[in-house]
């Protein structure tokens, strides 16, 4: 199946690159003003060894042209053979990278930047090769293309255009046309149709340029007679600027497939000893090339073979075949990467990095790349990545809100001296001598804000105001007053989450007025979490479908929603002291409940929930006063008093009687559910489960019952082997 893949995919994929790459290398070269061998040489030695050693498998490497001034400046500088050298020692020092296990910093780049340095070097070929593509040459940069553009295209068109529009033409439909045709890859269609075309025609223009020379390689590194500082420099530089075009190539390379991720590490050994050996050959510094890699994802290549095979070609079909290559109109070879070029620019990409709110760097990196040039690009992303993550750390939201004729400040994020201004500015609108309720929810405080905060409440208290300070989480403020701030977040106590808390953890007045707390707690319910629950209630409002039956006792320190996280409308719950379903349907209320939710509401699950230091079964261990109520109700537990054996948590008995007593009145209430007919026979059909749940309130552990064993396991630990 491997073979098979090889051969229908990666082969056609590989013969595409290879006509992508052939152009590019020896343009590359003739930019860096390197003998145009090199180009050809860092192609073959791109292809073979880069592909068959580094972590890409898809990821197609050579000469490239994001390199193509820094090169030109170190053959200018130090000489071809001096330069050679430098490529061998900058390949060395990529493999040293490799080695240490710091490529994966690539994966720390947001996307924005990946996309539009995608983007950018898609708009760049595109203005590049258009001029070629209607007749032309390109120009030296993105800007000079954009200015000679309008005149490129009101020129005069020769045959050169129609080869060029011909290519793009066949590009285009080549999609639509039937699933037999487009078995063969539309680039290598395209490329052959429009060279078949132009010989036919007899159309003379520019075409691919060989010399007659390119095996005698004269080329070996040499030694510098000084200067080793400056070599020294563009060893690093050269290494540096080849990994991170490499490892972004590679991250882009990933977006564009559903493939094997890349080993980016290893993606590094393999450009290291790339370009290792294209120096020692005389070749031209290799790196990852997102428009050869880009095709070859698009050609349907499968494995790295692609990579491998499209380096063979470079050397095969130039040995062999250089007359058919120079053939090839180089407006053909212009409408293709026109074609490669504008797809880079992807609209879904656009609109994903617009959802995110990630646009300005998106834009930011698009202009680096086509205004500069590729590291340019990216650079001006990361920078502006990272102060927008300082922005949004350090943001802070500060407003005021009024409700009869009292005021209420909320102060949320982190609170540093860049809040302050911000800060100050909303204190500076509430009158002077009213009531302020200042709600803070802050992550981080510092002193700059705490001295804001804590004068304007001095300033405010002369003027015969009151300031309610309401502090959510860590007590940062009052920490400060007291003369003790707290100076790092990781000396903040854990504090409960506000969503997780809406009750009296986070409240720090102490209300005493009675009816005072429940008024609070409503107004904040109406305030925060109304809003945010609205959808879900009105989904509610005149039908409900629980899923659970869930018994237990009235005991307030028993959440049932916060120990299953469940919300409205999940649980149908009955309360009261004890957990008990009283034996022989002696209680109408719970005989009423039970039969609603089974034979209504149709739950499919009953939970009797127990807990621990409960003082219902405390009552029952010691004997409840006579002639009470709750001696009455608890003659219902009789039945669990008398149960025999030992019941266990995790394997241990708890040490306290009434401890063990709740476990033994859990599994006696399930007995007792299961006398109510209409629960007995939905549990026949299979339509009824019974769970019996204990909460150790010290602990906040669940455990539930084993239907099997009737001991109880901690929730979340692993299930037990069945036996045999």
């Amino acid at each position: 199946m491997r073979r098979l893949a090889v051969l229908r995919h990666d082969v056609p994929a590989s013969l595409v690159v290879f006509l992508v790459a052939v152009p590019l290398s020896l343009g590359i070269a003739l930019a860096s003003g390197a003998p145009i061998v090199a180009g050809l040489i860092a192609a073959v030695v791109g292809g073979v060894v880069a592909g068959a050693l580094g972590g890409s498998p898809l990821q197609v490497s050579g000469p490239a042209a994001g390199l193509t001034v820094l090169m030109a400046e170190t053959i200018s500088t130090f000489g071809w053979a001096v330069t050679c050298l430098i490529t061998v020692l900058a390949g060395a020092l990529q493999i040293l990278f490799g080695l240490s296990r710091v490529a994966r910093a690539a994966l720390a780049i947001s996307p924005a930047i990946v996309h539009g340095m995608l983007a950018g070097i898609g708009i760049t070929i595109v203005l590049g090769q258009l001029h070629v593509l209607f007749g032309g040459k390109a120009q030296s940069s993105a800007l000079e293309n954009i200015a000679q553009l309008p005149a490129q295209i009101a020129a005069h068109h020769d045959a050169a255009a129609l080869i060029g529009v011909l290519t793009l033409a066949i590009l285009l439909a080549w999609p639509k046309l039937p699933a037999a045709v487009r078995k063969i890859p539309g680039p290598l269609a395209a490329i052959a149709v429009a060279t078949l075309v132009s010989l036919v025609a007899g159309m003379t223009l520019p075409r691919v340029e060989l010399s007659g020379d390119l095996l005698q390689i004269r080329f070996a590194p040499q030694l510098p007679d000084g200067g080793w500082g400056q070599v020294a420099v563009a060893v690093v530089t050269i290494a540096l600027i080849a990994s991170v075009e490499s490892l972004l190539s590679a991250v882009a390379v990933d977006k564009l497939q559903n493939g094997p991720r890349a080993n980016l590490n290893r993606e590094l050994i393999g450009q290291g000893a790339a370009n290792m050996v294209s120096g020692a050959l005389g070749g031209l510094p290799v790196t990852g090339v997102i428009v050869r890699s880009s095709t070859n994802v698009a050609a349907g290549a499968r494995t790295r073979a692609s990579a491998i095979l499209h380096g063979v070609w470079v050397l095969v079909f130039v040995v062999a075949l250089a007359g058919v290559l120079k053939s090839i109109p180089l407006a053909a070879l212009a409408g293709l990467l026109v074609h490669v070029g504008a797809k880079l620019v992807n609209p879904g990409h656009l609109r994903q990095v617009l959802r995110h709110g990630d646009l300005p760097l998106y834009l930011v990196t698009v202009a680096g790349v086509v205004v500069f040039d590729l590291l340019t690009g990216v650079l001006a992303g990361i920078v502006l990545a990272v102060l927008l993550m300082l922005r949004r750390t350090v943001w802070s939201g500060v407003h005021a809100e009024q409700h009869s004729g009292e005021w209420r400040v909320i102060v949320e994020g982190v609170l540093t001296f860049l809040s302050v201004p911000r800060l100050t500015k909303v204190l500076g609108t509430i009158p002077e001598g009213s009531k302020v309720t200042l709600e803070l929810v802050a992550d981080y405080l510092d002193h700059a804000a705490f001295e804001s905060l804590s004068a304007w409440q001095q300033a405010h208290e002369r003027t015969g105001g009151t300031v309610v300070v309401d502090e959510i989480g860590h007590p940062w403020f009052a920490k400060g007053k007291e003369g003790r701030p707290t100076l790092r977040r990781t000396a903040a106590a854990g504090a409960m989450p506000r969503w997780l808390a809406p009750w009296s953890a986070w409240q720090a007045v102490d209300v005493r007025v009675p009816g005072q707390r429940t008024h609070r707690g409503a107004t904040e319910f109406q305030r925060r979490a109304a809003p945010l629950l609205k959808d879900v209630l009105s989904g509610l409002a005149h039908a409900q479908q629980p899923h659970t039956l869930f018994i237990t006792c009235g005991d307030s320190r028993i959440v049932p929603n916060l120990i299953t996280t469940s919300g409205p409308g999940d649980l149908f719950t009955i309360r009261n002291i004890g957990n008990l379903v009283p034996p022989g349907q002696a209680d109408p209320s719970t005989n009423a409940a039970i039969e609603f939710a089974v034979g209504v509401l149709g739950v499919r699950e009953i939970v009797v929930c127990g807990h621990s230091s409960c003082g219902a079964m405390g009552a029952l261990a010691s004997g409840p006063p006579a002639d009470t109520a709750l001696a009455t109700w608890l003659v219902h537990a009789e039945p669990s008093r008398k149960r025999a054996g030992a019941v266990t948590l995790d394997g241990d008995r708890p040490e306290r009687e009434p401890d063990r007593l709740a476990l033994h009145n859990v599994l006696q209430q399930l007995t007792h559910l299961r006398q109510y007919p209409l629960v007995a026979e939905a549990e026949a059909r299979g339509e009824l489960a019974l769970t019996g749940l204990y909460f150790d309130v010290g602990e906040a552990q669940v455990y539930l019952s084993d239907p099997a064993t009737g001991k109880f396991m901690a929730a979340g630990a692993p299930a037990a082997a069945p036996a045999g």
